[in-house]
């Protein structure tokens, strides 16, 4: 009986074990200007704690960016006001030096190179890729923006990183 119940007790463990390291869902981010052209794409992945984006543009000005995950879905071109205010569901202040917390849509800023292209691996801290409070697929869903100039980290509520120069809707992929 005790062997039974062990080698039951193992196979359990080894069936969550076995659950809890496959990969969830994943999301994505395809980026495109106001005039349609495409710049590139953002991957979200589920990690320990939050959510990684990894993103990889091409094709817009050179110099610093300030991106945010914005809290609706939606990208109409060409300002892409549609994508809504940053996304913010824990109330806080802007900026990723607030004292009080940033909004969960704060990223750091992207630098882009003289030959238009760019690179950033963030984590999302507390973020997921369901529909919870936490969540990038919320009532509305959620949109990836890449701004004009850099964000300064401080200023509520939007930094002060310029006018949207690129958006990509975060879908299911």
């Amino acid at each position: 009986m005790r062997r039974a119940a062990l080698i039951l007790m193992l196979g359990m463990a080894s069936v969550t074990a076995n659950a809890a390291a496959k990969p969830g869902k994943s999301a994505m981010a395809m980026l495109a200007k106001g005039d349609g052209t495409s710049v590139g794409m953002a991957t979200f992945t589920p990690r320990s704690g939050g959510v990684q984006m990894t993103l990889d543009v091409k094709g817009l000005p050179p110099g610093t960016h300030g991106m945010h995950l914005h809290a609706a879905g939606t990208c109409t071109a060409p300002d892409f006001a549609s994508a809504g205010p940053h996304w913010n569901p824990m109330h806080k202040m802007h900026g990723l030096k607030s004292p009080q917390g940033s909004h969960m849509g704060d990223l750091p800023n992207l630098i882009v190179k003289a030959d238009g292209t760019g690179k950033l691996v963030t984590m999302i801290k507390g973020a997921t890729l369901d529909s919870g409070a936490m969540g990038l697929f919320d009532s509305d869903g959620t949109a990836l923006v890449i701004h004009a100039g850099p964000d300064d980290n401080v200023t509520d509520p939007s930094g002060n990183s310029g006018g949207r120069i690129a958006c990509g809707a975060v879908t299911e992929s």
